[in-house]
């Protein structure tokens, strides 16, 4: 059968479409937060019709689902294949230093999916973050095995209910901090692997 080329030219444009209303999305609501983002101011700085968006999604909950789905993707795909790349003898405690580096700097530098996550998760209606919690948890899992890891190579006669519970608070005082960041980190003012020094003495062996 012959291939119609304008089947091809309409869903290659319907793809760049939604990939620039993703974009444009995550700008505004990094920028502006989900409850100031209208989709006709959206849809005026995509260059449609505002009742065009809705070929692409079939909500502004949609929308948002979507964007913080990518946002959580982003960084968690980034950290996994920055722990991937390390060679076997890395210790469990330098993986945990270079997995923050990665997650702080990709926050930072590449991706506004990321932080209009951070930002407006909060604020989003219970749906969208219904809707997205499978993808956070996902992520959490990944920094729960890496510090449980850490905090066995450091104590091993850690008993398994306290290695959970410092786990868990490790890990929330961890993404909390790097997290925050996104409120006050300058890039031109301030250094990035100096920052993640700085938070290395919560990796530090507590007294049980």
């Amino acid at each position: 059968m012959p291939h119609d080329k304008s089947d091809t030219s309409r869903q290659s444009k319907a793809s760049i479409s939604r990939k620039e209303i993703l974009s444009v999305a995550a700008r505004m609501m990094r920028d502006i937060g989900y409850s100031n983002m209208s989709l006709r101011d959206l849809a005026n700085q995509v260059g449609m019709k505002a009742g065009s968006l809705y070929y692409h999604f079939a909500s502004k909950e949609a929308l948002a689902t979507e964007v913080m789905r990518v946002g959580v993707d982003v960084v968690s795909s980034a950290v996994l294949e920055g722990l991937d790349a390390l060679p076997a003898s890395t210790t469990a405690r330098q993986r945990v230093l270079v997995a923050m580096q990665i997650h702080l700097k990709t926050l930072l530098s590449e991706s506004d999916f990321s932080s209009a996550h951070i930002r407006c998760y909060p604020f989003v209606p219970d749906s969208v973050r219904a809707d997205v919690l499978e993808h956070r948890r996902s992520y959490d899992r990944l920094w729960d095995d890496l510090l449980m890891i850490h905090l066995e190579e450091q104590d091993p006669s850690l008993e398994d209910s306290l290695l959970r519970t410092r786990t868990r608070h490790l890990r929330h005082g961890i993404l909390g901090a790097l997290n925050w960041s996104l409120e006050w980190f300058d890039c031109e003012r301030d250094d990035l692997a100096a920052y993640i020094q700085s938070l290395e003495p919560l990796l530090a062996r507590t007294r049980s």
